[in-house]
Parts: C-alpha cells; sequence; structure tokens
C-alpha cells in the first residue's frame, strides 16, 4: 500500500506542478484560451491558486521524502483535495460537467494520499 501511495503521491504532485507553474507564470489570457474559467477570476486570484497548487504539489513529496516533518504531507493533500472541491464548484456553476468529474477523480486521489498518510501509512 505504501507504493500505491507513492505512486498517487508522485502523479498528483506532477499534475499540480504543472497547473501551478501555468496558472503562477503565463499571461491569463493565454490561459483563457485552454482554460476558459480563468475568465471569471481576477488576476491575483488566478495566481493564488496557481502557487497553492505549486505548494501542494512540493507538499505531497518533500516531506515524506526527506523525512523533515512528514506531517505536512497528508497536510498538503488535504488542501489539494480543498481546491480540487472549489474547483468543482466554479465548474458546476459554469456547467463544465467534464471538468466536474476531473476535479473529482483528483480530490479523491489526494483524499486517498491524506488517508494514507495520516492513517495506517504514516511516518
Amino acid at each position: 500500500m505504501n507504493v500505491a501511495l507513492w505512486i498517487v503521491a508522485g502523479a498528483l504532485a506532477a499534475m499540480f506542478a504543472l497547473a501551478g507553474v501555468q496558472k503562477s507564470l503565463q499571461p491569463q489570457d493565454k490561459l483563457a484560451e485552454k482554460l476558459p474559467w480563468v475568465e471569471d477570476v481576477s488576476l491575483p486570484t488566478l495566481r493564488l491558486i496557481g502557487v497553492s497548487e505549486l505548494l501542494g504539489a512540493l507538499g505531497l513529496i518533500l516531506p515524506a521524502w526527506t523525512g523533515i516533518a512528514p506531517i505536512l504531507t497528508p497536510i498538503a493533500a488535504v488542501g489539494l483535495a480543498v481546491i480540487m472541491a472549489l474547483a468543482a464548484l466554479t465548474h458546476a456553476r459554469r456547467k463544465e460537467p467534464a471538468a466536474i468529474a476531473f476535479n473529482l477523480v483528483l480530490a479523491a486521489a489526494a483524499v486517498f494520499v491524506a488517508w494514507g498518510r495520516f492513517g495506517p501509512y504514516a511516518y
């Protein structure tokens, strides 16, 4: 099970790191071509989402891997699950069911990591 937790955490970290870097650095109008919802948020909010996703990605891997404050790994996973729940609400308001499903899958994966690292496979 520990291997499964590492695989899921690694996949989530890669996805959130890529998304976080894009949302943190790319111009809002360029992002709107691929992510139409960004037109509904201000630039500071978009940057906050990006930085939060990037920090969450780092939090999924670094604390558990280094053994330094490993409690931060499940906390990061919970934070990312909350971000995905809020994203699902945004997509529900915009009537984007495919995006909602994607957000819920990512949220479930983050909850799995949080459960494993808080509970039976904590460090």
